[in-house]
């Protein structure tokens, strides 16, 4: 037996969150909070969602399809409240039932329901047994007025009204009348067992025969009007009862389609938030150190390079993570937004639990990992998407197959000119480092391994993130693989690469007389 600790028990679904988000390439739900407050957002901020590409389980979709249907009207059509839930107003319930059932419907079950009453009583006369008769009054209320509300329902919801909300409504209905008929029937039933004490403590102390038929008599009726009591209160709460039915029936029906409309809207919403999400891993390969949270992820990563990722700026992601004043450009009034649509806790525990997954999986020298980091990476946009460690393998074993000892001669170099992941460099760099040729030219590792880099691999990265993740992944996050050698990497210019005409023309002036036979 092991004492066990709050604090580790609490943490235990926490982690599980955390390793679920870093699994799903941090395309998660987990990651979002706070989605109703959307509905009463200003318009800036559904358009600062509206252009995040939308992303359901990895996959892409299709932004028009899944635009995010808000304005501000959108909250009051669904009824939703300050509090981001759907509260369908009292007015609109009572007037809605009155459509449906009417007086009529409301009579007839009314009636049916008093006819049952009215028999039970009698039957209770008969047997005084209060725990049958409130059983009684039940089932007489689900038989008489929950079964044709429902129906009624039906008929006028049609297919709206799903089998499964179907019997959510007959429970609720039913849980809402045995409230009140038990309240009724528990109030008749105390005064019965006082109306008993009373009888045996005065039949106790009776001495005659005359006597104690009396105190019987006077009980009797007693008991005979509280009965006569309970029977009025049903009567009388007949029509509240039915009433009070078909409402709770309206307000289950039409809050479940606003529920519904209300649900499909925000999974839009988490949708596009998806798409933004998945640019988390790139920003943390390029530039996540421990200790990144949600509060300074926006300050480790260059403005320019978030924007260009994420298509919005900074200060718009700020926005949605922090909230803030904003004028209604309709009534000039200034506003709050509160934002906090990103759930901090499971965002931090996130991150951690990446930066120790790159961490562990830093080394690609090591062959008895199973797994690669950049399975937890999603593509960004369509350049890119990283090649697989297993294609890369099988590419550069044909390469090697097709130049037998490529890899022995010190002065053959090897470039990559359009990096993404940087996979293909480092397992030309394991080829290198491990083969015999290279050993007997650089016995030392550390010689060998600064000649490789300095000397022998080459690659030009076409973005700054792509530069950036490449780069760290190849040189190690801490430059703990470089040790401050003197790279051949390099971050294509565009405006450069357009004055050269062409790649090869760039290459050559980019690195010069060092990229021989490549």
């Amino acid at each position: 037996m092991v004492e066990l600790d709050a604090e580790q028990v609490l943490s235990v679904p926490r982690r599980i969150h955390a390793r679920e988000v870093v699994k799903r390439g941090f395309m998660s739900n987990f990651l979002f909070q706070n989605i109703a407050s959307v509905f009463r957002a200003p318009a800036e901020v559904v358009e600062i969602i509206q252009r995040f590409d939308p992303y359901e389980q990895g996959k892409a979709q299709n932004a028009e399809k899944n635009k995010v249907e808000i304005d501000k009207s959108t909250a009051d059509e669904l009824s939703i409240n300050d509090e981001g839930e759907v509260e369908i107003p009292d007015e609109q319930v009572v007037g809605k039932a009155a459509d449906i059932f009417g007086p009529k419907v409301y009579g007839d079950i009314a009636v049916e329901f008093s006819s049952h009453v009215d028999d039970i009583a009698k039957a209770h006369e008969a047997n005084d047994d209060d725990r049958a008769m409130l059983d009684n009054l039940k089932e007489a209320f689900k038989q008489s007025v929950t079964a044709p509300l429902v129906q009624a329902a039906k008929e006028s919801y049609g297919s709206e009204l799903k089998p499964r909300q179907q019997q959510q409504i007959e429970r609720k209905v039913q849980a809402d009348a045995d409230i009140q008929l038990n309240r009724q029937v528990g109030d008749y039933q105390i005064q019965a067992r006082r109306i008993e004490q009373s009888r045996k403590d005065e039949l106790k102390a009776a001495s005659s025969a005359a006597e104690r038929a009396e105190v019987n008599q006077r009980h009797d009726e007693q008991k005979a009007e509280a009965f006569q009591a309970l029977a009025r209160k049903l009567e009388d709460s007949r029509e509240e009862l039915v009433q009070s039915a078909g409402e709770t029936v309206v307000r289950e029906v039409e809050t479940a389609k606003k529920e519904d409309e209300k649900q499909g809207i925000e999974d839009n919403v988490r949708a596009h938030l998806r798409g933004f999400s998945r640019t988390i891993p790139s920003f943390l390969m390029a530039y996540g150190e421990e200790g990144t949270t949600l509060a300074n992820f926006d300050t480790v990563i260059p403005a320019d390079v978030f924007q260009d990722v994420t298509s919005i700026t900074v200060d718009e992601f700020r926005f949605l993570r922090d909230g803030g004043d904003y004028t209604d450009t309709k009534t000039g009034e200034v506003k709050h937004f509160v934002g906090h649509l990103f759930d901090e806790v499971v965002f931090n525990d996130s991150v951690s639990e990446f930066i120790k997954l790159r961490e562990r999986l830093a080394n690609y020298f090591d062959e008895t990992q199973t797994e690669d980091i950049f399975d937890y990476v999603p593509p960004q946009k369509t350049n890119q998407i990283f090649t697989p460690r297993n294609v890369v393998v099988e590419m550069v074993d044909l390469f090697e197959k097709e130049n037998p000892g490529c890899f022995d001669d010190p002065s053959h170099t090897f470039a990559d000119l359009y990096m993404k992941s940087g996979l293909y460099i480092t397992e030309i760099v394991k080829r290198l480092y491990r083969s015999e040729g290279m050993k007997a030219a650089f016995p030392d590792d550390r010689e060998r391994l600064d000649h490789i880099l300095e000397h022998q691999v080459f690659g030009i990265a076409p973005t700054k993130i792509i530069y950036e993740i490449a780069t760290h992944f190849i040189l190690g996050f801490h430059d703990e693989v470089g040790q401050g050698c003197d790279s051949n990497f390099e971050l294509a210019d565009s405006a450069e690469l357009a004055k050269e005409g062409t790649l090869d023309a760039y290459v050559e002036r980019v690195f010069g007389p060092k990229l021989g036979e490549a």
